[in-house]
């Protein structure tokens, strides 16, 4: 039976408008990857809401195939101008931007497609060996059991959360209130919807994730004023197939940096980055002389890294599949995907959605080959957009951005929500805080109160003593009570009065790199305030709700507030110990943002919300599509400093694509305008116009 849904499911693939839509994601893919700063998690944002009118094979097809190729391209800016694609190509830019530099740069582009092309193929068949393995497992999960997962799921991805586990928890907390609001499927409840029917079916995934990703980086961008590279690599062409060479000889590290990339790939929370790293510190100790040579432009360290960087994709679909975990937060957002075409991840994917699941294998591998045979085609071509000059790059992907979070419900509350979340979104990263807790705990927010209605409902409190749960449950237990205990008697080490072998800090503290930001002074410990009275207002607002609507919101705002009250406590505790709380930022390379002044660092930020904001004022006012077009020519040539011309050509060509697409072709509905209620016969003759 397996082995017919797997050939039903490859049919299905090669349909050849299907199998177009794949090219398609792939090509997509690829732009969005050799772009640094924008990576799978923004693209997958960005193409989610256009899969609206696709069936779930073409959909899933398309954002997998988007998706897959990422990393491949993410490789490009990498090597060629030592800047990482996204967070999970860094390692690469130890060994690769190195050999660029001394004109190999086409030697490590061919070792790092040939790794990532079987790295990739290797997580595909990782996730299709694995599903007749699970599903017997499957089998004996019931709904308390998928309770559990879910928890776990939410716990692991905080616990790893850039190193702070509280801030995660809280920021998960946060997620799942937020999935709380709207219209309560049980009872039928109205929960913070303010009187808004916009509200009603709750915030919308895409707006917030287009608002928590996307738009944050498109801002600081644009407020650095430089250009994403800044300079030229040499010719890339003529080695690549040196490379190739590398890595077939050395398969013996791809393969054992794929299985790395694959199984640690499948653990959520892990991270793309970490993944990566651990892949590249494993292979530097296992191979012959890599602790010495890997960072001064090893190929061996560029093929490691890159067979992990691809096999992990595999390694996390099989959480996301298996059990509804998302391993990453662009795992969130394909989990979203499923929800919005009805699919329910879990033991039906692996019994009566087999063909689905089998659909995502092959567009996984498929894309992997398509990926790299268009990267070896036109490796010259693609890596000229790295050059793209911020002041054509940032208008551009922002109108597209403000398209796409429109398309969520076609509502302007989705704009609306969307320059919410950007401040948020901002605020977060500024201040140290992971987004991806609260994406996952949107997503898994829905699911949560489901199984927990069911489970409760069912089995009363019996179902906290199935057998399952609590071998489940006890691993976030433990984690988090061995970080308690930890901590602990952490404060109560003597302070070391010299540096030896076994101490791995020295015992005065290092000085100042610089003030302390006044502005961090008053955030840092301003979020953590601004948390506790969100989790307190909705334990207050919900006590008239019935049980079955207040049971999950006040449940996780009690643990949310729990976490906050114990961070604090943690902190009384630094304090006292003589620990600093609020350290100085250090400048970095790849941020100039870092080592900018607070004064001009936020008036930039505030030009870039004036921006934003003009556009949604413009949207108001004469309608989003035409915004859209005096935003793009206005920002290129005033912000951007472009000249007139270029402007005008570029900035007309991609809205004419843009009319195209979304008026002619999906037949957008575009909000009202104040000027075109006013002057009806205005707008008539403009939509006749155009």
């Amino acid at each position: 039976m397996i082995l017919e849904q797997a050939m039903a499911a490859l049919t299905v693939i090669f349909d050849p408008m299907r199998f177009l839509i794949i090219l398609l994601g792939c090509v997509l893919g690829l732009f969005i990857g050799v772009i640094p700063g924008i990576g799978g998690l923004a693209g997958m944002a960005l193409l989610l809401p256009f899969t609206y009118t696709m069936d779930p094979y073409t959909a899933l097809a398309f954002l997998i195939g988007m998706w897959a190729v990422t990393p491949t391209a993410d490789t490009i800016p990498s090597i060629l101008i030592g800047v990482p694609g996204a967070a999970g190509s860094a390692a690469t830019v130890m060994d690769g931007y190195p050999m660029a530099r001394r004109g190999e740069a086409g030697r490590a582009l061919g070792a790092s497609y040939t790794a990532s092309l079987i790295g990739g193929i290797f997580g595909a068949l990782l996730l299709a060996v694995s599903i007749p393995i699970l599903r017997p497992f499957m089998m004996a999960f019931g709904t308390p059991e998928l309770l559990a997962l879910c928890i776990l799921g939410l716990s692991l991805v905080a616990a790893v959360s850039q190193g702070n586990m509280m801030k995660g928890l809280v920021a998960a907390c946060f997620g799942v209130v937020i999935a709380s609001v709207g219209d309560e499927a049980q009872t039928g409840e109205l929960r913070w919807t303010f009187d808004s029917l916009y509200l009603w079916d709750g915030v919308p995934l895409e707006a917030l994730v287009l608002g928590l990703f996307a738009v944050p980086e498109l801002i600081e961008l644009g407020a650095a004023r430089q250009a994403v590279a800044l300079h030229k690599s040499e010719s890339i062409v003529r080695d690549q197939f040196r490379g190739v060479k590398d890595a077939l000889q050395n398969i013996r590290l791809v393969l054992q940096s794929s299985w790395l990339g694959a199984i640690l790939g499948s653990v959520p929370g892990l991270g793309g980055p970490a993944i990566d790293w651990i892949a590249y510190g494993s292979a530097a100790k296992s191979v012959k002389g890599g602790t010495e040579t890997f960072g001064t432009g090893d190929v061996r360290g560029v093929i490691a890294c890159e067979a992990a960087n691809n096999s992990r994709e595999g390694g996390a679909l099989i959480p996301t599949l298996a059990f509804g975990i998302p391993a990453s937060a662009t795992m969130a957002i394909l989990l979203g995907a499923f929800m919005m075409h009805g699919i329910q991840p879990g033991p039906k994917l692996l019994t009566e959605q087999l063909d689905i699941t089998y659909t995502i294998v092959w567009s996984l591998m498929i894309a992997n080959i398509i990926g790299v045979l268009i990267c070896f085609a036109f490796v010259s071509q693609l890596a000229k957009l790295a050059l793209v000059p911020a002041g054509i790059l940032v208008p551009t992907v922002l109108a597209i951005v403000f398209i796409g979070a429109y398309s969520a419900t076609r509502d302007i509350g989705d704009i609306v929500v969307l320059l919410i979340f950007s401040v948020i979104g901002w605020g977060m990263k500024r201040f140290g805080w992971a987004r991806a807790p609260v994406l996952l705990g949107l997503v898994l927010g829905g699911l949560v109160e489901q199984y927990l209605f069911i489970s409760t409902s069912r089995y009363g409190s019996a179902w906290l003593q199935r057998p399952g749960v609590i071998i489940i449950l006890m691993i976030p237990v433990l984690y988090f009570a061995y970080t308690a205990v930890k901590f602990f008697l952490k404060r109560r080490e003597p302070v070391p009065v010299a540096v030896g072998a076994a101490v791995s800090e020295p015992a005065a503290p290092k000085a100042p790199v610089g003030p302390v930001s006044i502005v961090d002074r008053i955030m840092l410990p301003g979020v953590w305030i601004l948390a506790a009275i969100l989790f307190i207002t909705a334990l207050a607002t919900s006590t008239e709700w019935a049980l079955a609507a207040r049971l999950m919101p006040q449940t996780v705002s009690a643990v949310g507030l729990f976490v906050v009250i114990c961070s604090g406590i943690g902190v009384y505790m630094k304090k006292r110990a003589g620990e600093t709380i609020v350290k100085p930022r250090k400048a970095s390379e790849t941020d100039p943002l870092e080592a900018m002044p607070d004064r001009e660092l936020y008036k930039r930020m505030g030009i870039m919300l004036a921006w934003v904001l003009s556009v949604f004022a413009g949207t108001l006012l004469i309608g989003l599509l035409p915004t859209l077009l005096f935003y793009m020519i206005a920002y290129m040539r005033f912000e951007g400093k472009q000249p007139w011309i270029r402007t005008l050509v570029i900035a007309i060509l991609i809205w004419i694509s843009m009319f195209i697409l979304f008026d002619n072709l999906l037949n957008m509905p575009w909000p009202q305008s104040y000027l075109g209620d006013a002057f009806p016969a205005l707008r008539a003759a403009v939509s006749d116009i155009i």
